[in-house]
């Protein structure tokens, strides 16, 4: 019986024993699952740690070059506000110089409008004059015109003057005749007569001029001279209406 209890005794030991081994061995199971799982755990949060910190290093990144896009853009934006404005001056400018070419240009052409000679038709003969002689010779015969005869004639004798040459002179020393002619210049007069006769015979004028002199001739008594006057005016110009003037004062002579 004693035996029987030992062996009892020692069976419930080796029961407890091996109960104790197996729940050690699943307590060192559990031990290792769970160092495992912790080392999965680490190695888990260290990737996510190592995403996040290149997330953020990223990010940093990112918003660094948006920050100097915006820092580009705001220059390319001030260039071009720069360049507008510098277009805007240009334009401007360039306006304002077309203007002022503009005005050159008129200012020139007004200017030689003023010294170009332009042609004129005075007593059937068309030639050049310069405007500036022009108004000269206009504005004297307007002065005629109105019976004023002593300025007519200064007016005149300083027109030939200054235009001497001019294909106004042939009509000018005709008129500047008559002037001095109603001035009882007869001696001026006749002389003036007789000068644009001989620059100008075949002047639309010539004629008149003959009767003209004829006429002073008359008034200085000179009936000799009168007579001689008239007969060459009706062999130079025999068709002329001054012609058949003179021939009436021819017969009235004798």
């Amino acid at each position: 019986m004693k035996l029987f209890l030992n062996f009892s005794w020692i069976l419930s030991r080796l029961v407890c024993a091996l109960a104790f081994l197996t729940l050690a061995g699943a307590a060192q199971a559990t031990l290792f699952e769970d160092d495992e799982a912790r080392r999965a755990i680490l190695g888990l949060r260290q990737r996510l740690e190592q995403t996040n910190k290149s997330l953020s290093e990223e990010n940093t990144q990112l918003r660094q070059s948006l920050l100097d896009l915006q820092s580009q853009i705001e220059v390319l934006r001030n260039d071009v506000s720069q360049t507008r404005g510098a277009l805007e001056n240009l334009v401007r400018d360039v306006s304002v110089i077309q203007q002022r070419q503009k005005d050159v240009a008129a200012g020139v052409d007004e200017r030689l409008r003023k010294i170009e000679p332009i042609k004129v038709s005075v007593d059937g003969r068309e030639f050049l004059a310069e405007p500036a002689e022009k108004r000269e010779y206009e504005a004297a015969m307007e002065i005629f015109r109105k019976g004023d005869f002593v300025a007519a004639q200064s007016a005149l004798i300083q027109f030939l003057q200054r235009y001497g040459k001019s294909g106004y002179a042939p009509s000018a020393l005709f008129w500047l005749g008559n002037a001095q002619y109603a001035n009882k210049a007869n001696k001026e007069s006749m002389a003036n007569f007789q000068q644009m006769i001989n620059i100008a015979p075949g002047h639309v004028r010539a004629p008149e001029a003959l009767l003209a002199i004829s006429n002073v001739q008359i008034e200085l008594k000179d009936i000799k001279g009168a007579r001689k006057s008239l007969e060459d005016l009706i062999k130079a110009y025999p068709a002329s209406e001054a012609a058949n003037t003179a021939r009436e004062r021819i017969a009235r002579l004798r």
